[in-house]
């Protein structure tokens, strides 16, 4: 079952994300200050998705309905316990893509493709999902990392343990260290 720190967890690892707390059991997260997904009081999800992309979820979800701002569509709304993780990971970074503002969804598209070894200065060794998410919050480079506490590589989402051995390593051999 998915959970309300899930939710938390993806969205937060996204640049520029803020969480608001809307009171009334709910949680709302901003980039932007445009909001792009919450959790109401009774545990539903709510995306903010392009028509295309609503559709998708509802087609895929049975208990997913169409979420509406007076009579404009505007998302979709699902049981939060009715999407697998991988799923909500997914459409939580859609709804993000769509609300974003341009650059840093440009800069997000871009590290999408992004190659472990190609992106800056930073070691191939690392892998792909550690590169994608440093490029997709806009560190490409050894310095940029080092301004960096071990605690926020470990909350981007795609940053395990491993990647972090491997950048402190490597930080220690050019003689900088982590923040913090």
């Amino acid at each position: 079952m998915t959970t309300l720190a899930q939710l938390r967890k993806t969205a937060l690892s996204l640049p520029e994300t803020a969480e608001q707390d809307t009171g009334f059991g709910t949680a709302a997260f901003t980039v932007g200050d445009k909001r792009f997904a919450s959790k109401d009081k009774e545990d539903y999800v709510q995306l903010h998705l392009p028509a295309a992309e609503a559709d998708e979820v509802l087609a895929r979800h049975k208990t997913a309905e169409r979420l509406t701002r007076g009579a404009t569509p505007i998302g979709v709304r699902i049981p939060l316990g009715d999407i697998n993780g991988q799923e909500l990971n997914h459409w939580v970074r859609r709804a993000w893509l769509s609300r974003a503002p341009k650059r840093l969804a440009t800069q997000a598209a871009a590290a999408e493709s992004a190659a472990a070894g190609e992106v800056g200065d930073l070691p191939k060794a690392i892998g792909r999902p550690a590169t994608q998410a440093l490029a997709s919050a806009g560190i490409t480079t050894l310095a940029q990392v080092a301004e960096l506490t071990e605690a926020d590589l470990l909350a981007m989402h795609g940053v395990g343990p491993k990647a972090v051995r491997i950048i402190g390593e490597t930080l220690g051999a050019t003689g900088r260290p982590l923040k913090g």
